[in-house]
């Protein structure tokens, strides 16, 4: 009999739980966010406009790349350290360096940029860089961690260790805009987005979550290249086809060929050489 009642009241409790737990979805969940935007960082201030004007692009273009300020509090900031950043910011920079009318990329380190800087902060880092033109990158994350019915099992000390009853999923933005600093205009953006699947134990929960943001950054950061691509290409036609909306201007000694029109140059001048050298001993 009391094999029997011990039994039972086992039963009855997990009966109890399992009720809980379809009424309830889950047993429990948690959300960490971390987020940065260029919106809060350009115009912190609704009331105060700005008007961008007709940009003047001097080709070839010097431009930079740098991550607006977090808007996270707390320890989520310091997950996407400045070695993440610099690394996702390289992977951009390499889009713009293939670019014939771009003669340099300076990655700019995220000290430089303070919260809420607006256009001010940037006129600053145009005068310290020489930058013409940059690539504001921003993100928004959010990770989602549910305890489902096999969290059950973290009532064993064994459970707690080998049981992932802990279900993550991240969701990732990363966003690209491009601005022309002294106009205040934006020349276009490209987003890129991710979603992970996991699960972890509660034992290593954070060292699982750490690895799913990064690798949520990572992917993110693969399809906002594909799509910087076709913005770009689309950017290029754009000016041909408004030469009202921008202004195009070339600095001297630049003939629009990029890094090839030098080449081709001392090729044209070593031939015409040849050739007066040749004419003269005929």
């Amino acid at each position: 009999m009391r094999l029997l009642a011990y039994k039972i009241g086992w039963i009855t409790l997990v009966l109890l739980v399992l009720f809980l737990a379809g009424c309830l979805g889950t047993l429990g969940q948690r959300q960490t966010r971390y987020t940065s935007s260029v919106v809060d960082y350009l115009y912190p201030k609704k009331e105060v406009v700005v008007e961008p004007s007709v940009p003047y692009l001097n080709l070839p273009l010097r431009v930079g790349v740098a991550f607006v300020p977090s808007t996270s509090r707390g320890s989520r900031a310091a997950d996407l350290s400045e070695t993440d950043k610099m690394a996702l910011m390289e992977r951009i920079a390499a889009e713009f360096r293939a670019l014939s009318f771009v003669k340099e990329i300076e990655l700019i380190p995220s000290a430089y940029l303070v919260r809420e800087g607006s256009f001010t902060n940037l006129d600053q880092i145009r005068t310290m860089y020489g930058v013409d033109v940059i690539a504001l990158l921003s993100f928004d994350q959010v990770q989602h961690t549910d305890e489902g019915l096999l969290s059950l099992s973290y009532w064993t000390i064994v459970g707690a260790y080998l049981v992932k009853g802990e279900k993550n999923d991240t969701s990732t933005m990363m966003d690209a805009a491009v601005y022309d600093i002294a106009s205040r205009k934006m020349l276009f953006r490209a987003p890129g987005t991710s979603h992970v699947k996991g699960s972890a134990t509660p034992v290593n929960l954070s060292e699982q979550l750490r690895i799913d943001s990064a690798e949520g950054f990572s992917l993110a950061a693969d399809q906002l290249v594909v799509n910087l691509k076709d913005q770009l290409e689309r950017f290029k036609e754009k000016v041909k086809q408004r030469p009202e909306e921008y202004v195009v201007k070339h600095r001297a000694g630049y003939t629009g060929g990029g890094s090839l029109g030098a080449g081709y140059a001392l090729l044209v001048l070593g031939l015409g050489g040849w050739a007066l050298r040749r004419g003269c001993k005929d």
